[in-house]
């Protein structure tokens, strides 16, 4: 991502990571559709009640794997390939530390995690049992994030794409399977997701070593140095803690939400699901903006990664302000897909969306300024931004939901959002006046 047009690079680049992260979401929300349409309404709001502890838990193995992907993409924008392979080697190693001790940990609290979460007596059992499968399989998990991350920062999107569509598939067909033909419950569809995911997960072992020399680990690149350790940790650390501190806010809103009964809880899982979708045309942009950022300042290319800001942020905007009002119009019959003629559980859907749809330029941005610092090897800031965010967004789902009820808590991320903007703002202006002196004196 060198050389060529920084907007035509970061499009092409975002659309196989937009298709690959919409599926991701497919993929989840197959759960939600799925349970919704064939167990009911108790059963989606049991899965989704367990949505914001698996982001908190699962969230910090994703990004963490994705923060160790940035040092072997700026290796790669400094052509030093015996550097990639011990990156890589660095982050599987330290990916898998952290995934046993966070399986470990996170299962035996799990119980007293949903009682704090306040989560319903009658959903209870269900919740347990979809979550703790879902921490079971986190190998699984990371086996695919590292590979699929690893794959991305050498500039191939599209090999983690094609195993997230088979993932995917394979995940809707067991789901049937499990629950239909097997009478497992929430339970089959937790392992139906964990299966699809060891399955992507498996696949990408022989695509790297097939299709990208750079990433053939040999016996020597696992001579791992204590200074290649801690520039892994210094970055993927600060991303992995990014996306649990941002979890945090969303258990807050989990809290609140419990605390207003089954039906609001399914009509925030079904806007929640469908806002998901619909912003990972966004989150992949900002995954691109990583990449390009983080190969172009391993080549010192101080200048692009100015112009491709620019252009990201506009490429950003354009489809914020489109999807919008598409939320704003369409939400109703977005919330009719998933609740089966419960209107009231439908309006609540529709609510959530319309005023997600209506700040939607402002999570934009947040995910182009702060992936673009993250992939410059800043995760100082962007984890400031994270705390701003979890301080908004608990506030608002704590304190507006006593006044306002649903409607307050729908704005528990529209504040956040704002929130995190602040930092990540403020800090971009002055690392581009930086890059642009960089610039003049290579000049």
């Amino acid at each position: 991502m060198t050389f060529g047009p920084p907007w035509h690079l970061i499009i092409s680049f975002s659309v196989p990571l937009i298709i690959g992260n919409m599926f991701q979401q497919l993929y989840n929300m197959a759960d939600s559709f799925i349970v919704s349409r064939t167990i009911g309404t108790a059963a989606l709001a049991a899965v989704g009640s367990t949505g914001s502890l698996n982001f908190f838990i699962l969230g910090f193995i994703i990004g963490f794997t994705n923060g160790a992907a940035i040092i072997t993409a700026q290796r790669f924008g400094a052509g030093d390939e015996a550097g990639i392979r011990r990156s890589f080697a660095c982050g599987i190693l330290l990916s898998g530390i952290i995934t046993i001790v966070l399986m470990a940990l996170s299962i035996s609290f799990l119980k007293p995690l949903l009682r704090l979460l306040n989560t319903p007596e009658e959903i209870f059992g269900g919740a347990w049992s979809y979550m703790v499968t879902l921490l079971w399989g986190m190998p699984a998990i990371t086996l695919f994030n590292i590979c699929s991350n690893t794959m991305r920062s050498v500039g191939d999107s599209r090999t983690p794409l094609c195993f997230l569509v088979v993932a995917c598939v394979i995940n809707i067909i067991l789901d049937y399977l499990f629950i239909l033909a097997f009478g497992m419950g929430v339970f089959g569809a937790g392992l139906a997701t964990v299966l699809a995911q060891l399955i992507a997960g498996l696949l990408c072992i022989p695509a790297i070593y097939m299709r990208i020399k750079t990433l053939r680990i040999t016996r020597e690149d696992w001579k791992i140095s204590g200074k290649e350790i801690w520039q892994t940790i210094r970055i993927a650390l600060p991303v992995g803690f990014q996306w649990s501190i941002i979890a945090i806010g969303a258990l807050a809103v989990t809290f609140s939400i419990n605390s207003l009964g089954t039906l609001s809880i399914a009509a925030f899982t079904t806007g929640n699901r469908i806002d998901q979708l619909a912003g990972m045309p966004l989150s992949s942009l900002g995954q691109a903006m990583t990449t390009y950022s983080a190969q172009n300042y391993g080549a010192k290319k101080w200048q692009r990664i100015r112009k491709g800001v620019f252009q990201g942020s506009l490429i950003a905007l354009i489809f914020a302000a489109v999807m919008g009002a598409v939320f704003v119009a369409a939400g109703r019959n977005f919330g009719a897909l998933f609740l089966k003629g419960d209107k009231t559980a439908i309006e609540l859907t529709h609510t959530y969306l319309m005023i997600q749809g209506l700040f939607f330029i402002f999570l934009s941005q947040l995910f182009v300024y702060r992936q673009t610092l993250v992939g410059l090897g800043n995760s100082l800031i962007p984890t400031l931004a994270g705390i701003m965010e979890l301080v908004m967004r608990t506030l608002a789902a704590l304190l507006l939901s006593i006044p306002f009820g649903f409607i307050g808590i729908c704005f528990a991320g529209p504040l956040a959002w704002l929130g995190a903007l602040v930092p990540l703002t403020s800090s971009l202006i002055l690392t581009l006046e930086k890059l642009k002196r960089l610039e003049l004196r290579k000049r």
